[in-house]
């Protein structure tokens, strides 16, 4: 749609006629109010809450008409006229944009309201900045033949009354040279209209027909090799008539492999003794990591050295004698702890979740409950308000998607108090960043062996940049807005997705 100071910098720039009567500006075919606000904000509105002004039509076009005024001189003549005075910082950028120098303008308001312009109706008398010699002209020898066809009928005797009536009636109203002027015109439009129908149409050329066999048997020879890419619907459709058996076995290796168990059981097949073929045994190659293999080499190459031995406990004098290293006594092993009544202790199977014992961490043993359980994040200087008191293990409930039965979880930040028995029930942990976190854990206290038996997670907020070391390990990051609490059960549930992934199933 056409605004007014894009109608007028084009007219302007193109040196065409601008027509100002006395409550419109015409620009062409279109016209608007002479009061009609254009879309370049005054200069000083806007700012500090203040509202947008604009310019209005009829002063940025009484600008142009004094553009080799100076200033001083353009405000004492517009004062005059009561027209607004376009102020002095706003009036290079206008009047370059308006000329054509600058192709936009840093005070045009592209999300102002639109203006519609007013559409003028062209009449044959008045087509306003078109040529005169552009109309159709009707040659005189044309008119002259059809005044001579019209009087050769009003003259031929009449067969119907009602014919005769009507022409003496239109006779009667339209003089003879009328009629026969609006005859000329219409046969004349005839000549320059083309019918386009099955009988008009005329046989293509030879070469032309050629052409466009020849692209015709082209077109065809493509088609013929184009072929329909998968997608996630085709993919679907199993070829087979059986569904499951065709796309089940996909199913159970995605999930054998997210299991970190690639060992798919294959079906037994019977065989008879004679078609038992005997595989003969591949030879040990050397490994440095298995050297326990190697049962013929003696770890101390044939000397009498008894590496399991110790001099701890014995006099100086003992071992100077010669006296053997005493071998220290393994303890036997502890039975399972018994309860009082003397049956056996049920070892606990509760899921253990470790997080950070920062707090600088999002997630602590204050605010653990409400993330984990009910998925609606809490900070930790909240909880404190609300009077909430860190306890060493919290027990959590979590119900998997697709069933109503709910596993407990335990939520602890110390894991020093754990047996080494209690290693093989960690499921999950969270991750702060520094290595420090995991000193006098399991496996070394290496990061990269600890995420290869326990899913690592980190917990940060979107805008925040990932930690270095964070960034290296094997983590999935759970990324929080500050703002928006109604984004924290997706994001959360994302982390019991992939933990009911790796849980086994009961």
């Amino acid at each position: 749609m056409a605004d007014p100071l894009s109608l007028l910098r084009q007219h302007n720039v193109s040196k065409k006629q601008i027509i100002e009567e006395e409550d419109r500006i015409v620009f062409g075919e279109y016209a608007f109010p002479k009061n009609v606000k254009t879309n370049y904000i005054e200069y000083g509105t806007g700012k500090d809450g203040n509202e947008k002004q604009y310019y209005s039509l009829v002063t940025l076009l009484h600008l142009l008409k004094h553009v080799n005024l100076t200033h001083g001189e353009y405000v004492r003549k517009t004062a005059g006229k009561n027209v607004q005075v376009v102020r002095r910082p706003d009036r290079k950028d206008i009047l370059s944009y308006l000329n054509g120098e600058t192709s936009h303008s840093n005070s045009i308001d592209k999300s102002a309201p639109p203006v519609v312009p007013i559409t003028l109706k062209r009449t044959a008398t008045d087509i306003r900045g078109q040529d005169a010699a552009k109309k159709p002209r009707i040659e005189e020898a044309e008119v002259r033949k059809a005044k001579e066809q019209f009087q050769a009928r009003l003259d031929a005797p009449k067969e119907d009354a009602i014919t005769t009536e009507n022409i003496s009636s239109l006779s009667d109203k339209l003089s003879a040279e009328k009629i026969a002027a609006i005859k000329a015109k219409r046969s004349a439009k005839k000549k320059n209209t083309i019918k386009i129908g099955d009988d008009d149409l005329d046989p293509l050329p030879s070469d032309m027909q050629h052409m466009l066999d020849s692209e015709k048997e082209q077109t065809t020879v493509i088609l013929s090799r184009e072929r329909v890419w998968r997608n996630r619907t085709t993919i679907l459709q199993a070829n087979g008539k059986n569904f499951a058996k065709s796309v089940f076995p996909i199913l159970h290796s995605i999930h054998a492999r997210e299991q970190g168990s690639m060992n798919i059981k294959k079906p037994l097949v019977t065989q008879t003794p004679q078609a038992v073929r005997q595989i003969p045994p591949q030879p040990t190659t050397y490994s440095r990591y298995d050297q326990e293999r190697f049962e013929k080499r003696q770890e101390t190459e044939g000397f009498k050295i008894d590496t399991m031995g110790s001099y701890h406990g014995m006099t100086l004098k003992s071992v100077t004698e010669g006296s053997k290293p005493q071998r220290p006594s393994m303890p036997p092993p502890s039975p399972a702890p018994r309860s009082a009544n003397g049956n056996r202790k049920r070892v606990s199977r509760t899921p253990i979740i470790i997080i950070p014992p920062a707090t600088t961490s999002l997630i602590t043993m204050l605010n653990a409950k409400d993330i984990l359980e009910d998925l609606k994040f809490v900070s930790s200087d909240e909880k404190k308000k609300q009077g909430a008191r860190r306890e060493q293990a919290v027990i959590i409930q979590h119900r998997r998607q697709g069933t109503n039965l709910s596993q407990p979880y335990k939520i602890i930040d110390d894991p020093r108090h754990l047996r080494p028995e209690d290693w093989d029930r960690v499921a999950a942990v969270f991750v702060q960043g520094p290595t420090w976190q995991f000193k006098n854990w399991p496996w070394g206290g290496n990061p990269v062996d600890i995420f290869a038996r326990i899913r690592a997670f980190h917990m940060k907020w979107d805008e925040e940049s990932l930690d270095s070391n964070v960034e290296k390990w094997s983590v999935t990051v759970i990324q929080l807005s500050k703002y928006k609490r109604h984004l924290d059960r997706a994001n959360l549930l994302h982390f019991w997705e992939i933990l009911d992934r790796t849980m086994p199933t009961k």
